[in-house]
């Protein structure tokens, strides 16, 4: 049964590099990529992939190139990417600092958890059954990936799916996201948002609290954010 704190009864994580240090491979991925149609992606145009979907990154990544791609082309490109990302996620994965023990502690204050990534079913799992090996559980309720969705981050679709399997409303939840579409889908989605950036900057935004990481951060930490967040939204009359 779920406990709520205060008003939080609900934590929604995204995955890649918030909760685990798994965007050095899709960076990996697709500089190799870059390298093997005879180019070199720059580290602006690859922060600006962060969180993105793959047919934007591999939009990005064509037009840093100077290149020009058929959608059958794009297409390979991204499969491509996501199998090397894949099999460089097989070799192992780890938990961004503070991530392992904030998970531990939602579970343990009986809030209701979610998995909202961008990331294909396919390649999430594999993250996922390593979660589960190093907690000797399984910590998220409910598992929302990037093909099991009608629209993806920045539209609150995922949050929104994902709120809806858990049975709460955004008003008593926290997402907490590293990259700017994470934050936007939250935050139209109606929850607040704690923002960890890694490799992408984020701009101060009502609903959004930001920190440097997850060190440090419990459960009392996300019940303030959300209490925050609720004392700023308008009245009613």
């Amino acid at each position: 049964m779920t406990q709520p704190v205060g008003h939080l009864r609900a934590v929604l994580f995204d995955m890649d590099g918030t909760l685990v240090e798994t965007e050095q491979y899709w960076g990996q991925a697709m500089f190799e990529l870059a390298a093997r149609l005879g180019g070199r992606m720059s580290e602006v145009a690859r922060a600006s992939t962060v969180g993105s979907t793959m047919r934007r990154s591999m939009t990005i990544l064509h037009a840093d190139l100077g290149l020009v791609r058929s959608e059958e082309q794009l297409l390979a490109d991204a499969r491509w990417v996501e199998d090397r990302t894949a099999q460089l996620m097989a070799a192992g994965v780890t938990w961004c600092p503070g991530a392992r023990e904030l998970v531990t502690g939602v579970r343990a204050a009986g809030l209701r958890t979610a998995l909202v990534t961008t990331t294909p079913r396919r390649i999430a799992d594999i993250v996922l059954a390593a979660i589960r090996a190093d907690l000797g559980d399984d910590p998220f309720d409910v598992t929302v990936c990037g093909d099991e969705v009608p629209a993806r981050k920045p539209d609150p679709a995922p949050y929104l799916q994902a709120m809806e399997g858990l049975g709460v409303e955004p008003g008593e939840c926290v997402v907490i996201e590293d990259s700017e579409s994470g934050v936007a889908a939250g935050l139209a989605a109606g929850a607040a948002v704690l923002g960890v950036p890694a490799l992408q900057a984020l701009a101060p935004a009502p609903g959004l609290v930001l920190r440097a990481g997850l060190v440090g951060v419990g459960v009392a930490e996300l019940a303030d954010v959300l209490e925050r967040e609720l004392a700023d939204r308008p009245t009613v009359s």
